[in-house]
C-alpha cells in the first residue's frame, strides 16, 4: 500500500486550504442574488426624486417612502436631485447598483417623454426594473381672468376665431403639461403658441397677473388658484371628472375634445437587473401601500388617484410612450 509522504500531506492540506479560501473569496464577490434576498433590506433605502422639494413628484416620493419604511423595517431617505425635467435623478438610478437600495419615484416626464424630445437623454425604460404604478392625477386647462372665457366651448370659439393670437403656458418643453396642451390643440384643431416656463411658479404669476391667457397645471398645483378665483378651470385632462374635483368638467365631455385623455402619473422604479426576490419584496410592500386606507386618504387630499397593484407596468409604459410619440410628432417637439 502506498503511504503519502509527510511532504505530500502538507502540500495537500495547503492546496485544500487555498481552494477553500478562494471559494470563500469568490462567494463574497458574487452579486446580490436570490441567496442574499432573505436579508433585504439590511440598511436604509434611498428614493431619488428628480425634482426640488414641494412638487407633486416629491409629495409622492415622501408618501410612498413612509409606507415602505413601515413595511420593510428600514429608514427610507428621500434624495431630491432636481434638474433637466427629472432626468438627472432618473439617470442616477438607472446607473445605480441593482441591489434594491437606490430607487426612483418618477413621473411620465422623465420615464416616458424625455427620451422622445431630448437627444442627450442616454437612458430608456429598459434601464429600469418597474416595481409598480403609484397613482396619477389629471392636469387642468385654465384661463386667466383677462381672457374672458368661462368654459371649454368659449375657449374653442375664441381661439378658432383668432388663430395664433393667444398663448398657453406650461412648466417646460417636453413636460406632460406641454404635451397635454398640444393634445388639446390637436383635438380641437386650434392654433396657439406654447410658452415654456421654468417651473410652475412663474407660470402661475403670469396667469394671475393677466400676462398670459391660458395655461396647463397639474391639478394639485392649480387647484388652490382655481378655488381662490384667480384662474378659471376650463376642464381636466382625464376621460372622466376627477374624484377630487367633481365640479370641474373633463375636457372629454366637450365633443371637440372627446379624445383628450392624458394624466400625470408616478411610478416606483429600480435599476435594471434587480434580483427577482428583491423585486418581489418591493412589489409586495408597494401593493400593501396602495391598499392602505391612510395612504389612499392622503393621495385623495392631494388630488391623486391610487393605481391598481395589478397594472402590467411593461404594457403600461409601452402604451404611454406610443401615445406621447404621436403628440411629439404632431407638435414637432425637440430640444
Amino acid at each position: 500500500m502506498h503511504r503519502p509522504t509527510p511532504t505530500s500531506c502538507a502540500i495537500s492540506r495547503r492546496t485544500a486550504a487555498l481552494a477553500c479560501g478562494l471559494s470563500l473569496l469568490a462567494a463574497a464577490c458574487l452579486p446580490a442574488h436570490a441567496d442574499d434576498a432573505s436579508a433585504y433590506p439590511a440598511k436604509p433605502i434611498t428614493i431619488v426624486v428628480g425634482y426640488p422639494p414641494g412638487g407633486s413628484t416629491d409629495l409622492m416620493g415622501r408618501l410612498v417612502g413612509v409606507e415602505l419604511s413601515n413595511r420593510l423595517g428600514q429608514p427610507v431617505v428621500i434624495e431630491n436631485l432636481g434638474g433637466a425635467g427629472g432626468t438627472i435623478g432618473a439617470q442616477k438610478v438607472a446607473s445605480a447598483a441593482p441591489d434594491g437600495y437606490t430607487l426612483l419615484v418618477g413621473a411620465n416626464n422623465e420615464l416616458a417623454i424625455a427620451k422622445l424630445v431630448t437627444r442627450n437623454v442616454k437612458y430608456g425604460v429598459d434601464n429600469f426594473t418597474p416595481i409598480g404604478l403609484i397613482g396619477s392625477q389629471p392636469m387642468v386647462l385654465v384661463a386667466s381672468p383677462k381672457s374672458g372665457v368661462k368654459n371649454a366651448d368659449e375657449f374653442t370659439r375664441l381661439v378658432k376665431k383668432n388663430p395664433g393670437k393667444f398663448s398657453y403656458g406650461s412648466s417646460g418643453v417636453g413636460t406632460a403639461l406641454h404635451l397635454a396642451g398640444e393634445m388639446v390643440k390637436e383635438q380641437g384643431g386650434l392654433f396657439m403658441t406654447h410658452i415654456p416656463y421654468r417651473g410652475v411658479a412663474p407660470l402661475t404669476n403670469d396667469l394671475i397677473g393677466n400676462n398670459l391667457e391660458f395655461g396647463v397645471f397639474v391639478l394639485s398645483s392649480g387647484l388652490p388658484h382655481i378655488r381662490a378665483g384667480k384662474v378659471i378651470a376650463l376642464g381636466t385632462t382625464e376621460a372622466r371628472r376627477a374624484q377630487a374635483t367633481p365640479d370641474i368638467p373633463a375636457l372629454a365631455e366637450f365633443p371637440q375634445f372627446k379624445n383628450v385623455d392624458i394624466t400625470s402619473w408616478f411610478a416606483l422604479m429600480a435599476p435594471a437587473h434587480l434580483p427577482q426576490p428583491i423585486a418581489a419584496k418591493l412589489k409586495k410592500a408597494l401593493g400593501e401601500t396602495l391598499a392602505s386606507p391612510d395612504f389612499r386618504q392622503k393621495m385623495a387630499a392631494a388630488g391623486s388617484g391610487v393605481a391598481s397593484p395589478d397594472v402590467d407596468m411593461n404594457r403600461f409604459l409601452k402604451d404611454e410612450i406610443a401615445k406621447y410619440t404621436k403628440i411629439v410628432q404632431f407638435a414637432r417637439i425637440e430640444e
